[in-house]
């Protein structure tokens, strides 16, 4: 953890809802005059997506389970040596992945791929990561793993032995976890309206990666500060024959936190509509009004981030 350099991480699975809480901070980066170093942790991934559909299909004739959320995927030691680097002098490697068409030709790559290995640019007050890996603590995974795959040498020998610890460099960690059901329909719908997969394709992969997902995912919760948790207040009890996506305006949002002392819990009810207490160390939150609990919650937190970044600046 840095004061100078300080690290604010999203992490959740893919589909979960990472850039709702993004485009919220946004609007808190603005109010307070804070320039971030926005990052995805796609650029983290370890292959393209015409590199991963290969492995995908070997793995198939093999027996073995691959996906986004395991070790033999990603880069896991650049990760972490990234965090560790900007909380000490504010910079980094990292490189960006092309979402699509678009976003490819504003970085000068194809869609799916890559841009090279590069710096990030100087200059920003602190660094805002989004991704599924911000809060990883990976120790063990070699020896689970080494019945099913077969790794590249320098994954067994950098995160095997040594052990990954991304998520002590953060110094604020939210997790986005909703509802596993709502989280999966949610997955389900929005590949299909991108085109990329068949509704049975999409469960395919929920099974695929399910593996992944308890080991890789579900841990990073334990660990956060803030978690944001969205109930569906509709039936959802069969998330592969769902229609649609329950609305904003039903569901609520658990938010549980991990230190009390951090937080003024009075001033919070008092300024977010339909907010209210279900233990000391979680609130629930009408849907529609994330976005302003985001604010009320963290803006506090940066504005002190921004205040220790001031005076260590200044020693």
């Amino acid at each position: 953890m840095s004061q100078q350099h300080p690290i604010i991480a999203v992490t959740g699975s893919s589909g979960a809802g990472l850039s709702t809480i993004r485009h919220a901070f946004k609007f808190i980066f603005e109010r307070l005059n804070i320039k971030p170093a926005i990052v995805h942790g796609d650029g983290f991934r370890r292959y393209s997506d015409r590199q991963f559909a290969a492995l995908l299909e070997e793995s198939r004739g093999s027996g073995s389970k691959v996906s986004w959320f395991g070790p033999e995927c990603n880069h896991f030691p650049e990760l972490e040596s990234f965090f560790r680097t900007y909380g000490e002098c504010g910079s980094g490697v990292y490189r960006q992945y092309a979402h699509t068409a678009g976003h490819g030709e504003k970085l000068g790559v194809q869609p799916g791929e890559f841009t090279p290995w590069s710096p990030l640019q100087p200059g920003s007050d602190l660094l805002f990561y989004e991704g599924q890996h911000g809060g990883l603590v990976a120790n063990t995974w070699t020896r689970r793993k080494a019945d099913s795959c077969q790794f590249p040498p320098e994954i067994d020998r950098r995160a095997g032995r040594q052990g990954i610890d991304v998520a002590q460099h953060v110094d604020l960690l939210i997790g986005v976890a909703p509802a596993i059901n709502l989280e999966w329909i949610q997955k389900i719908h929005r590949d299909c309206k991108k085109g990329t997969c068949t509704p049975e394709e999409s469960v395919e992969t929920i099974l695929r990666r399910m593996d992944d997902y308890i080991h890789y995912i579900v841990p990073q919760f334990g660990l956060t500060d803030i978690n944001i948790q969205r109930m569906p207040l509709v039936d959802t009890s069969d998330p592969f024959i769902a229609r649609d996506v329950p609305l904003a305006d039903e569901s609520l949002c658990v938010i549980h936190f991990r230190d009390r002392e951090r937080h003024d819990f009075p001033d919070f009810l008092e300024r977010i509509p339909g907010a209210y207490m279900s233990r000391p160390t979680t609130m629930v939150v009408p849907n529609n009004n994330l976005r302003l609990a985001l604010g009320v919650i963290c803006a506090p937190i940066l504005a002190r981030f921004m205040e220790a970044r001031s005076a260590a600046t200044n020693k």
